[in-house]
Protein backbone atom coordinates (compact mmCIF):
# COMPACT_ATOMS: atom_id res chain seq x y z
CA UNK A 1 0.00 0.00 0.00
CA UNK A 2 1.52 3.33 -1.08
CA UNK A 3 0.19 6.56 0.44
CA UNK A 4 -0.06 9.57 -1.84
CA UNK A 5 0.72 13.22 -1.13
CA UNK A 6 2.73 14.37 1.82
CA UNK A 7 3.51 10.96 3.36
CA UNK A 8 7.17 10.64 4.37
CA UNK A 9 7.19 7.13 5.84
CA UNK A 10 4.71 4.29 5.36
CA UNK A 11 5.05 1.10 7.39
CA UNK A 12 2.87 -1.64 5.90
CA UNK A 13 2.31 -5.03 7.51
CA UNK A 14 5.68 -5.01 9.29
CA UNK A 15 6.63 -8.27 11.01
CA UNK A 16 9.77 -8.50 13.14
CA UNK A 17 10.43 -11.86 14.78
CA UNK A 18 13.13 -13.14 17.13
CA UNK A 19 14.15 -16.80 17.05
CA UNK A 20 14.94 -18.12 20.52
CA UNK A 21 15.57 -21.55 22.04
CA UNK A 22 12.02 -21.48 23.42
CA UNK A 23 10.36 -20.51 20.14
CA UNK A 24 9.63 -17.55 17.87
CA UNK A 25 8.86 -14.21 19.53
CA UNK A 26 6.60 -12.12 17.28
CA UNK A 27 7.60 -8.73 18.70
CA UNK A 28 6.00 -6.85 15.81
CA UNK A 29 3.21 -8.69 14.02
CA UNK A 30 1.66 -6.90 11.06
CA UNK A 31 2.06 -3.25 12.11
CA UNK A 32 0.83 -0.59 9.68
CA UNK A 33 0.98 3.21 10.01
CA UNK A 34 2.27 6.25 8.15
CA UNK A 35 3.87 9.60 9.00
CA UNK A 36 3.24 12.73 6.99
CA UNK A 37 5.85 15.39 6.32
CA UNK A 38 6.14 17.84 9.21
CA UNK A 39 3.84 15.97 11.61
CA UNK A 40 4.45 14.20 14.91
CA UNK A 41 3.14 10.66 15.26
CA UNK A 42 3.20 9.14 18.75
CA UNK A 43 3.41 5.40 19.33
CA UNK A 44 2.25 4.42 22.82
CA UNK A 45 1.90 1.22 24.82
CA UNK A 46 3.29 -0.66 27.80
CA UNK A 47 6.77 -2.13 27.84
CA UNK A 48 6.80 -5.19 25.63
CA UNK A 49 4.15 -3.92 23.21
CA UNK A 50 6.61 -3.64 20.30
CA UNK A 51 7.21 0.12 20.17
CA UNK A 52 11.01 0.14 20.31
CA UNK A 53 11.35 -2.92 18.06
CA UNK A 54 9.26 -1.09 15.46
CA UNK A 55 11.61 1.91 15.57
CA UNK A 56 14.72 -0.28 15.42
CA UNK A 57 13.21 -2.11 12.43
CA UNK A 58 12.78 1.21 10.62
CA UNK A 59 16.44 1.99 11.29
CA UNK A 60 17.47 -1.57 10.34
CA UNK A 61 19.21 -1.98 13.70
CA UNK A 62 17.62 -5.33 14.60
CA UNK A 63 20.37 -7.87 15.42
CA UNK A 64 20.20 -10.58 12.76
CA UNK A 65 20.28 -13.31 14.06
CA UNK A 66 18.35 -13.84 16.28
CA UNK A 67 16.02 -11.19 14.84
CA UNK A 68 14.63 -10.86 11.33
CA UNK A 69 12.22 -8.64 9.46
CA UNK A 70 9.94 -11.48 8.41
CA UNK A 71 7.46 -9.51 6.32
CA UNK A 72 6.00 -6.18 5.31
CA UNK A 73 7.57 -3.05 3.88
CA UNK A 74 8.95 0.25 5.14
CA UNK A 75 8.51 2.85 2.41
CA UNK A 76 10.59 6.00 2.88
CA UNK A 77 10.18 8.99 0.58
CA UNK A 78 13.79 10.17 0.26
CA UNK A 79 14.19 13.29 -1.88
CA UNK A 80 11.21 12.38 -4.04
CA UNK A 81 12.28 8.75 -4.47
CA UNK A 82 10.41 6.07 -2.55
CA UNK A 83 12.57 3.28 -1.17
CA UNK A 84 11.64 0.13 0.72
CA UNK A 85 14.07 0.15 3.63
CA UNK A 86 13.66 -3.60 4.10
CA UNK A 87 15.20 -4.16 0.67
CA UNK A 88 17.98 -1.56 0.35
CA UNK A 89 21.59 -2.66 0.79
CA UNK A 90 23.45 -2.10 4.05
CA UNK A 91 25.60 0.55 2.32
CA UNK A 92 22.46 2.46 1.25
CA UNK A 93 21.03 2.10 4.74
CA UNK A 94 24.18 3.55 6.30
CA UNK A 95 23.80 6.58 4.03
CA UNK A 96 20.17 7.02 5.19
CA UNK A 97 20.72 6.24 8.88
CA UNK A 98 21.86 9.36 10.73
CA UNK A 99 21.39 11.53 7.65
CA UNK A 100 17.79 11.26 6.37
CA UNK A 101 16.51 9.40 9.43
CA UNK A 102 18.00 10.06 12.88
CA UNK A 103 17.20 8.55 16.25
CA UNK A 104 17.36 9.71 19.86
CA UNK A 105 17.73 6.72 22.13
CA UNK A 106 16.13 6.25 25.54
CA UNK A 107 19.26 6.51 27.69
CA UNK A 108 21.89 9.02 26.49
CA UNK A 109 24.63 7.74 28.79
CA UNK A 110 24.63 4.35 27.05
CA UNK A 111 24.33 5.93 23.59
CA UNK A 112 27.26 8.36 23.87
CA UNK A 113 30.82 7.04 23.72
CA UNK A 114 32.51 7.82 27.06
CA UNK A 115 36.04 8.08 25.59
CA UNK A 116 35.28 10.79 23.00
CA UNK A 117 34.25 14.38 23.55
CA UNK A 118 30.69 15.27 22.65
CA UNK A 119 31.94 17.65 19.95
CA UNK A 120 33.93 14.88 18.28
CA UNK A 121 30.92 12.57 18.34
CA UNK A 122 28.67 15.12 16.66
CA UNK A 123 31.41 16.09 14.17
CA UNK A 124 31.91 12.45 13.18
CA UNK A 125 28.34 12.20 11.87
CA UNK A 126 28.73 15.49 9.99
CA UNK A 127 31.99 14.37 8.32
CA UNK A 128 30.49 11.00 7.39
CA UNK A 129 27.26 12.28 5.84
CA UNK A 130 27.98 15.88 4.84
CA UNK A 131 31.51 15.49 3.49
CA UNK A 132 32.99 18.27 5.63
CA UNK A 133 36.56 18.27 6.97
CA UNK A 134 37.32 18.00 10.68
CA UNK A 135 37.50 21.75 11.31
CA UNK A 136 34.25 22.48 9.46
CA UNK A 137 32.49 19.58 11.20
CA UNK A 138 33.55 20.83 14.62
CA UNK A 139 32.12 24.25 13.80
CA UNK A 140 28.83 22.56 12.90
CA UNK A 141 28.97 20.63 16.18
CA UNK A 142 29.45 23.83 18.19
CA UNK A 143 26.62 25.49 16.27
CA UNK A 144 24.32 22.54 16.99
CA UNK A 145 25.15 22.59 20.71
CA UNK A 146 24.23 26.27 20.75
CA UNK A 147 21.10 25.46 18.73
CA UNK A 148 19.82 23.06 21.39
CA UNK A 149 20.41 25.56 24.16
CA UNK A 150 23.66 24.36 25.72
CA UNK A 151 25.54 27.33 27.27
CA UNK A 152 29.21 27.95 26.37
CA UNK A 153 29.03 25.54 23.40
CA UNK A 154 32.71 26.08 22.45
CA UNK A 155 33.75 24.84 25.90
CA UNK A 156 31.15 22.09 26.16
CA UNK A 157 32.14 20.64 22.78
CA UNK A 158 35.45 19.56 24.31
CA UNK A 159 33.89 17.90 27.35
CA UNK A 160 33.10 14.21 27.83
CA UNK A 161 29.59 12.79 28.47
CA UNK A 162 30.30 12.07 32.17
CA UNK A 163 30.99 15.77 32.74
CA UNK A 164 27.39 16.66 31.83
CA UNK A 165 24.03 16.24 33.54
CA UNK A 166 21.33 13.94 32.19
CA UNK A 167 19.48 16.85 30.62
CA UNK A 168 22.66 18.13 28.96
CA UNK A 169 23.47 14.68 27.59
CA UNK A 170 19.98 14.40 26.14
CA UNK A 171 20.45 17.79 24.46
CA UNK A 172 23.74 16.49 23.02
CA UNK A 173 21.87 13.47 21.62
CA UNK A 174 19.32 15.80 20.02
CA UNK A 175 22.13 17.97 18.59
CA UNK A 176 23.78 14.86 17.13
CA UNK A 177 20.49 13.61 15.68
CA UNK A 178 19.73 16.97 14.05
CA UNK A 179 23.25 17.76 12.84
CA UNK A 180 22.51 16.50 9.32
CA UNK A 181 19.01 18.03 9.06
CA UNK A 182 17.08 14.72 8.92
CA UNK A 183 13.66 14.46 7.33
CA UNK A 184 12.54 12.08 10.10
CA UNK A 185 13.53 12.05 13.77
CA UNK A 186 12.72 8.93 15.79
CA UNK A 187 12.61 9.72 19.53
CA UNK A 188 12.48 6.53 21.61
CA UNK A 189 11.22 7.65 25.04
CA UNK A 190 13.78 10.48 25.10
CA UNK A 191 12.59 11.96 28.40
CA UNK A 192 12.02 8.80 30.48
CA UNK A 193 15.20 9.13 32.57
CA UNK A 194 14.76 12.88 33.18
CA UNK A 195 12.96 14.75 35.94
CA UNK A 196 9.76 16.60 35.05
CA UNK A 197 11.40 20.03 34.77
CA UNK A 198 14.07 18.85 32.34
CA UNK A 199 11.46 16.74 30.54
CA UNK A 200 9.37 19.85 29.86
CA UNK A 201 12.44 21.70 28.57
CA UNK A 202 13.34 18.86 26.20
CA UNK A 203 9.77 18.63 24.85
CA UNK A 204 9.66 22.42 24.31
CA UNK A 205 13.02 22.20 22.54
CA UNK A 206 11.83 19.42 20.22
CA UNK A 207 8.69 21.36 19.27
CA UNK A 208 10.72 24.49 18.59
CA UNK A 209 13.26 22.63 16.46
CA UNK A 210 10.52 20.88 14.51
CA UNK A 211 8.97 24.23 13.64
CA UNK A 212 12.32 25.62 12.51
CA UNK A 213 13.55 22.59 10.55
CA UNK A 214 10.20 21.18 9.38
CA UNK A 215 11.10 17.56 10.14
CA UNK A 216 8.69 14.75 10.99
CA UNK A 217 8.89 13.09 14.41
CA UNK A 218 8.07 9.52 15.41
CA UNK A 219 7.70 9.87 19.18
CA UNK A 220 7.71 6.62 21.16
CA UNK A 221 6.43 6.82 24.71
CA UNK A 222 4.24 5.21 27.36
CA UNK A 223 3.17 8.62 28.70
CA UNK A 224 -0.15 9.81 27.29
CA UNK A 225 0.40 13.22 28.87
CA UNK A 226 3.41 13.67 26.60
CA UNK A 227 1.31 12.50 23.64
CA UNK A 228 -1.29 15.20 24.28
CA UNK A 229 1.47 17.79 24.35
CA UNK A 230 3.54 16.65 21.38
CA UNK A 231 1.62 14.65 18.78
CA UNK A 232 -0.80 15.23 15.92
CA UNK A 233 -1.79 11.56 15.64
CA UNK A 234 -1.30 8.54 17.87
CA UNK A 235 -0.84 4.81 17.33
CA UNK A 236 -1.63 2.56 20.31
CA UNK A 237 0.20 -0.78 20.32
CA UNK A 238 -0.42 -3.92 22.35
CA UNK A 239 1.04 -7.40 21.95
CA UNK A 240 3.01 -6.41 18.84
CA UNK A 241 -0.04 -5.09 16.98
CA UNK A 242 -1.74 -1.72 16.44
CA UNK A 243 -4.99 -1.72 18.44
CA UNK A 244 -6.04 1.88 17.81
CA UNK A 245 -4.94 4.79 15.64
CA UNK A 246 -6.26 8.26 15.04
CA UNK A 247 -6.10 11.98 15.65
CA UNK A 248 -4.89 12.76 19.18
CA UNK A 249 -7.93 14.87 20.08
CA UNK A 250 -10.32 12.21 18.77
CA UNK A 251 -8.51 9.39 20.61
CA UNK A 252 -8.63 11.31 23.90
CA UNK A 253 -12.24 12.33 23.35
CA UNK A 254 -13.66 9.05 22.03
CA UNK A 255 -11.38 6.02 22.44
CA UNK A 256 -12.63 2.90 20.70
CA UNK A 257 -10.47 0.19 22.28
CA UNK A 258 -10.59 -0.97 25.94
CA UNK A 259 -6.80 -0.84 26.22
CA UNK A 260 -6.73 2.84 25.19
CA UNK A 261 -9.53 3.49 27.67
CA UNK A 262 -7.48 1.84 30.40
CA UNK A 263 -4.48 4.01 29.59
CA UNK A 264 -6.61 7.16 29.63
CA UNK A 265 -8.35 6.22 32.89
CA UNK A 266 -4.96 5.87 34.57
CA UNK A 267 -4.13 9.56 33.94
CA UNK A 268 -4.82 11.97 36.83
CA UNK A 269 -7.37 14.66 35.95
CA UNK A 270 -8.65 17.78 37.75
CA UNK A 271 -11.84 17.21 39.74
CA UNK A 272 -15.01 18.98 38.61
CA UNK A 273 -16.63 21.67 40.77
CA UNK A 274 -19.35 19.18 41.77
CA UNK A 275 -16.78 16.60 42.80
CA UNK A 276 -14.90 19.18 44.83
CA UNK A 277 -18.11 20.36 46.50
CA UNK A 278 -18.85 16.76 47.54
CA UNK A 279 -15.25 16.36 48.69
CA UNK A 280 -14.94 13.47 46.33
CA UNK A 281 -11.53 12.03 45.54
CA UNK A 282 -10.63 10.24 42.33
CA UNK A 283 -9.04 6.82 42.40
CA UNK A 284 -7.01 6.09 39.30
CA UNK A 285 -7.89 2.89 37.48
CA UNK A 286 -5.26 0.24 36.91
CA UNK A 287 -5.39 -2.19 34.01
CA UNK A 288 -5.57 -5.65 35.63
CA UNK A 289 -3.10 -8.39 34.79
CA UNK A 290 0.13 -8.19 32.83
CA UNK A 291 1.28 -7.95 29.23
CA UNK A 292 1.07 -11.51 27.81
CA UNK A 293 4.16 -13.62 27.20
CA UNK A 294 5.09 -12.97 23.53
CA UNK A 295 5.93 -16.68 23.22
CA UNK A 296 2.40 -17.59 24.25
CA UNK A 297 -0.03 -14.97 23.02
CA UNK A 298 -3.77 -15.69 23.34
CA UNK A 299 -5.31 -17.17 20.17
CA UNK A 300 -7.72 -14.27 19.73
CA UNK A 301 -7.41 -10.67 20.90
CA UNK A 302 -4.16 -10.28 22.84
CA UNK A 303 -5.89 -7.96 25.32
CA UNK A 304 -8.78 -10.38 25.99
CA UNK A 305 -7.41 -11.85 29.29
CA UNK A 306 -7.26 -8.32 30.80
CA UNK A 307 -10.40 -6.87 29.22
CA UNK A 308 -13.57 -6.37 31.29
CA UNK A 309 -15.59 -6.05 28.09
CA UNK A 310 -14.42 -9.33 26.51
CA UNK A 311 -16.86 -11.69 24.78
CA UNK A 312 -16.38 -15.38 23.96
CA UNK A 313 -15.82 -14.34 20.32
CA UNK A 314 -12.76 -12.33 21.41
CA UNK A 315 -10.96 -15.58 22.20
CA UNK A 316 -11.61 -17.14 18.80
CA UNK A 317 -9.73 -14.92 16.32
CA UNK A 318 -7.71 -11.71 16.12
CA UNK A 319 -10.12 -8.81 15.44
CA UNK A 320 -9.40 -6.79 12.28
CA UNK A 321 -8.23 -3.18 12.48
CA UNK A 322 -11.41 -1.38 11.36
CA UNK A 323 -12.00 2.21 10.29
CA UNK A 324 -14.54 3.62 12.77
CA UNK A 325 -14.84 6.88 10.86
CA UNK A 326 -12.59 9.79 9.80
CA UNK A 327 -9.50 7.60 9.80
CA UNK A 328 -9.99 6.51 13.42
CA UNK A 329 -8.97 2.83 13.49
CA UNK A 330 -9.74 0.28 16.22
CA UNK A 331 -9.05 -3.45 16.64
CA UNK A 332 -12.09 -4.40 18.74
CA UNK A 333 -15.32 -6.21 17.84
CA UNK A 334 -17.24 -4.00 20.30
CA UNK A 335 -16.05 -0.57 19.16
CA UNK A 336 -19.57 0.43 18.03
CA UNK A 337 -20.78 0.12 21.62
CA UNK A 338 -18.32 2.63 23.08
CA UNK A 339 -19.10 6.30 23.50
CA UNK A 340 -17.08 9.22 24.86
CA UNK A 341 -17.75 10.78 28.23
CA UNK A 342 -16.70 14.29 29.25
CA UNK A 343 -13.10 14.45 30.40
CA UNK A 344 -11.80 11.80 28.03
CA UNK A 345 -12.94 8.84 30.17
CA UNK A 346 -14.69 6.11 28.22
CA UNK A 347 -17.70 3.99 29.16
CA UNK A 348 -19.58 1.11 27.59
CA UNK A 349 -23.18 1.74 26.63
CA UNK A 350 -24.08 -1.87 27.37
CA UNK A 351 -23.60 -3.50 30.77
CA UNK A 352 -19.95 -3.60 31.87
CA UNK A 353 -19.63 -7.28 32.61
CA UNK A 354 -17.16 -9.88 31.49
CA UNK A 355 -19.04 -12.76 29.84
Amino acid sequence: MTHQGEVLLAVNGLKTYFHTDDGVVKSVDGVTFHIKKGETLAVVGESGSGKSVTSLSIMRLIPMPPGEIAGGEILFNSNGTEKDLTKVSEAEMRAIRGNDISMIFQEPMTSLNPVYTVGDQIAEAVMLHQGKNAKEAMQVAIKMLEFVGIPSPEKRAHEYPHQMSGGMRQRVMIAMALSCNPALLIADEPTTALDVTIQAQILDLMRKLQEEIGMSILFITHNLGVVAEMANRVVVMYGGRVVEEGDVVEIFKAPRHPYTMGLLNSIPRPLTEAELANKKSMRLEAIPGNVPNPLNLPPGCAFEPRCKFALPACRESVPPLEDTGDGHMARCIRWREFEAVQGGHAALVTQEVRL
